[in-house]
Order: structure tokens, then sequence, then C-alpha cells
């Protein structure tokens, strides 16, 4: 079975990247916020999302999204598991994004080490304060290269096309 795992923090937009490729309609975990996260949004992944995609030859990908808050980290190494690659999504429009980019690499450290990477920012629109560029600064000078992009993940082929980089990566 071919796995992704989505990860970011919450509002990155793990749930509606999935659902804008998903074949079937998701399988959400999606409760109303108990939090400060109530603040961003109503609502939260608290387990995980599901959906599969079907590549040109044929081959199913399986979706998984992780809940994005960190009182649900115990969940990111249950989804890893037999995972062949991640999809990080990071909120621009979030306080720190680049806190949030260092905090979820490192948290998937060891996985990323064993499978690969992509990167998607996210609402680049709405807060141009950290540019695409400061992210693969913030990668370079950790030493990582991971291909970053930017991506509006209500719409299948930016979902698409972090999913063909992550394909194309992990074939190489």
């Amino acid at each position: 079975m071919e796995k992704i795992i989505f990860t970011g923090p919450m509002g990155a937009g793990k749930t509606t990247a999935i659902g804008a490729i998903s074949e079937v309609p998701p399988i959400s975990t999606e409760v109303r916020c108990s939090d400060e996260g109530k603040l961003r949004k109503e609502t939260t992944t608290v387990a995980m999302d599901y959906g599969y995609f079907t590549l040109e030859d044929g081959s199913r990908i399986h979706l998984y999204g992780s809940p994005g808050q960190e009182r649900f980290d115990f969940m990111w190494n249950i989804l890893t598991k037999g995972g062949i690659g991640l999809v990080l999504l990071i909120d621009n429009a979030r306080p720190d994004p680049l806190a949030d980019l260092v905090l979820y690499l490192d948290a998937f450290k060891d996985f990323i080490e064993q499978t690969g990477a992509v990167i998607g920012i996210t609402r680049l629109d709405v807060s141009n304060r950290v540019m695409l560029s400061d992210y693969t600064d913030k990668l370079l000078e950790r030493g990582q290269i991971f291909p970053t992009f930017e991506v509006d993940v209500r719409i299948s082929n930016d979902v698409k096309i972090l999913i063909h980089a992550l394909l194309a990566i992990l074939q190489s």
C-alpha cells in the first residue's frame, strides 16, 4: 500500500488538500475546537483524515492527514508507519510560520530521513511577510533540501503537484 502523510499546523490545509484530490469523500475526524484553536477555525482533526488518489498508471495512493495540534502528536508516529513520504503544509499567515516549519521537520525527522518530503506553503496571498525564499533559506541553513511550492490546497492541481514532486524524489 502506497501511503503519503499530510502534516502541518492546525489550519494549514491538510483536510482541504486531501478533500481536493480524494476520489471518495474523505474520512475525517474533525471535531469542534474547544481550546484556543477555535480562534483560528471552528473544527480540528483529532485522529486523522483519509482519502485516496489513483495515479495514471493505476497505482492507488492512500492519503492520511495528521492532526495539526501538538497535543495529538501521538498520532504522528502511528500514521507514519508504512508511509512512503511526507507532504508538509505550512500556513504562511500563522504568527511564526518558519518556527512551524522547523517544529514539523524536527518532529518528523526520522520518517523524512527514511522516505522523503515536499513542502507546500499555503496562504501566501494572505500574508507575505515571509516569502517563499525565506523557507528555502531556512532549509539551506538546516542543511535540508526539499521541493517547496506555493499552493492553494483547494485547487486539485496544486495538491497533485505536491504528490508528483514527492513521488519524483522518492524514485531518484
